[in-house]
């Protein structure tokens, strides 16, 4: 099957529907065979209680553009993805603007990914840096 990367992109922002993605405002915006990017703004939805960007915001735009990125490796009929363990790393501080979450596949396996996402600002500045691993599981029906 052919990387499409606009069909990639349409597919995990359609996923985003109703769900913590949406409240965040987080939006996918690049894709390629191994990479895959979203941004998040960065206001008072997502600010701690002193005016700065909540570590916990960072760490829900990397869980979701690493977790978007695995369901990219398998077939969505027979598969499902499951984060298992994320750590993080927060290293500048942010008030406002856009920030860029881009995962980046460091393991591929038939049961096991896992990403790097290094999250951004708009000056290229490295906000945080995040490990994400995925568990890629036979789908079941939910009841």
């Amino acid at each position: 099957m052919a990387f499409d990367k606009e069909e990639m992109i349409s597919m995990c922002n359609n996923f985003c529907k109703n769900t913590l993605m949406e409240t965040l405002e987080i939006v996918f915006t690049d894709a390629g065979e191994d990479f895959l990017v979203a941004t998040m703004p960065v206001n008072p939805r997502v600010h701690q209680p002193m005016g700065l960007l909540h570590g916990g915001a960072n760490v829900a735009l990397a869980e979701s553009v690493g977790s978007a990125a695995s369901m990219l490796f398998v077939n969505n009929e027979l598969s499902e993805i499951r984060g298992i363990e994320i750590a993080a790393n927060h290293l500048k501080a942010k008030k406002e603007g856009i920030v860029t979450g881009t995962a980046r596949i460091v393991h591929k396996g038939r049961s096991i990914h896992l990403w790097e996402i290094r999250i951004t600002d708009e000056a290229g500045q490295l906000v945080s840096l995040c490990k994400l691993t995925n568990m890629v599981l036979p789908k079941r029906k939910l009841q």
